[in-house]
């Protein structure tokens, strides 16, 4: 039941950070967008990782994140390997192109990479820093997948879509983002709430930036 009850809420708060996407983005405008550059190469990484996988039985073992193994590579190798099995797997791939591309669509391809990276490196040093986790790495509570930084990713699609809207409805779609996963956090120590959490507060820290500079320019 407990693992049921993961994987639901796991998946709950994807299609919320979908939905905040596609919000913030217009789900009418999808067919006249660009292709999503930034999204195409996460997702072409990523779909590598996996056929390194399948054509090499050691993958796992050399580029995972597991801290009791050397290696600087490792950090960012794990991030494109997958070890949820098939449905993990693709579940990982398509929640992967579908955040990127509406991400590219909202933030543009450089900084939607920069919080990609983002996802990579600082939840794992946030956690240390906080006492929540291992140590560095994609997820340290899995030491492999994409999964985390996807998470993080979509994240800051929540934080734009709470900006850029005012009904009551989206707004407790938007802010039920990091409620969720402070929640998920807590109850279960799922790792997928903690990183939304970090990644909705970059997001926000982003967003205030820029829009300072987009004012001062303006002035």
């Amino acid at each position: 039941m407990g693992a049921i009850l993961f994987n639901v809420t796991t998946a709950a708060l994807m299609v919320m950070m979908v939905n905040c996407g596609l919000g913030v983005v217009g789900r009418d405008t999808l067919r006249s967008r660009p292709l999503p550059w930034a999204a195409i190469v996460l997702t072409a990484l990523a779909v590598g990782g996996v056929l390194l996988q399948l054509a090499w039985s050691g993958a796992m073992d050399a580029l995972d994140a597991d801290p009791a193994k050397s290696g600087w590579w490792r950090e960012s190798t794990s991030v494109f390997m997958q070890n949820g099995g098939l449905f993990g797997g693709l579940w990982n791939l398509v929640t992967l192109a579908a955040v990127a591309a509406l991400a590219h669509w909202y933030w543009g391809g450089p900084l939607t990479l920069g919080f990609f990276l983002a996802g990579v490196l600082l939840p794992g040093r946030i956690d240390t820093l906080l006492g929540f986790g291992g140590g560095p790495g994609a997820d340290p509570r899995n030491f492999a997948g994409s999964s985390g930084a996807t998470y993080f990713l979509g994240a800051t699609l929540a934080l734009a879509f709470l900006t850029r809207t005012r009904l009551p409805k989206e707004l407790a779609l938007a802010a039920g983002v990091p409620a969720l996963g402070l929640a998920m956090w807590l109850a279960q120590e799922n790792g997928h709430g903690l990183v939304s959490v970090y990644g909705f507060a970059l997001g926000g820290a982003v967003w205030a930036v820029r829009r300072r500079v987009v004012r001062a320019a303006c002035a």
